[in-house]
């Protein structure tokens, strides 16, 4: 996908999927505009230039949103592409999470993408762009430890498939990608029981999908105008089985999950041992 002169906003964009995301809407030739709540990180990365414009934004807060948006058309007069990026996630037994933690994903997660897309869609629908989501396999199956993840990736899913089909007499068009495990920072800084930071992972990340390939993807996929893409056979193997085998993958999510390292699930296991 050639992005020649078109304008891409990329939100969370100063690591992980967003970083490479910019990266490599600069190398199709893109105009891009990215956000994150570092604006001192963001701009290490990226230069601002005249294609490159960098805005501090927490997309949890509606006026950060409107103010990137507007940022953006200010200095580009258009909008082709909006990639919704920014999230966080969790790792903590849903009896044991503070409600915080929950609305915090949901803020982020969900209604970051909400307040960017209502902000953009009008100059999106004059350019006839694109609208991408940046979900997951927990936005397909419900993963323990993770509710408030998955349920704010659920939550994204389903908003993006309405408007996707409020939009179908336009030239809009609406996508979301599921990466699977990818390596990136979003478990680092994944919230914990009481929604403190995690710091770490519990999976090797030289084993994942690298976050540059992700990229790659997404924008080949959008070229495509794919509806979703589900990137690893793995995360395709349980979109599968969550389907027709949903209590088959209960057990089998639920063991897989207790086989992490720190599982939350130990826990729970051994306090009814």
């Amino acid at each position: 996908m050639l992005l020649n002169n078109k304008v891409v906003l990329i939100t969370g964009a100063s690591s992980g999927i967003g970083k490479a995301l910019a990266d490599e809407a600069l190398k199709r030739g893109a105009r891009i505009a990215l956000c994150a709540r570092n604006l001192e990180k963001l701009e290490s990365l990226y230069s601002p230039s005249a294609n490159i414009l960098c805005v501090s934004a927490d997309v949890s807060k509606e006026q950060d949103c409107k103010h990137f948006i507007a940022a953006a058309i200010e200095k580009y007069g258009q909008i082709d592409l909006l990639i919704n990026n920014a999230g966080i996630s969790m790792r903590a037994l849903f009896e044991e999470a503070d409600l915080s933690v929950l609305q915090e994903l949901m803020n982020v997660n969900f209604w970051g993408t909400v307040f960017c897309t209502k902000y953009a869609l009008d100059e999106i629908k004059k350019s006839n762009g694109t609208i991408i989501g940046i979900s997951s396999i927990a936005g397909y199956r419900g993963l323990p430890g993770r509710t408030g993840y998955s349920a704010s990736k659920f939550a994204m899913q389903g908003f993006l498939e309405a408007l996707r089909t409020e939009l179908l007499q336009t030239q809009v068009h609406v996508m979301w990608a599921a990466p699977g495990f990818t390596s990136s920072n979003i478990r680092n800084v994944a919230r914990s029981a009481n929604g403190a930071t995690q710091k770490e992972t519990p999976l090797d990340e030289g084993k994942l999908m690298s976050a540059e390939k992700c990229a790659k993807i997404i924008y080949d996929a959008a070229y495509k105008k794919k509806r979703t893409i589900v990137m690893t056979m793995q995360g395709k193997l349980t979109v599968f089985l969550n389907k027709f085998f949903p209590s088959l993958l209960d057990k089998l999510v639920f063991n897989h999950f207790l086989k992490e390292a720190d599982s939350p699930l130990n826990s729970k296991t051994k306090k009814k041992g």
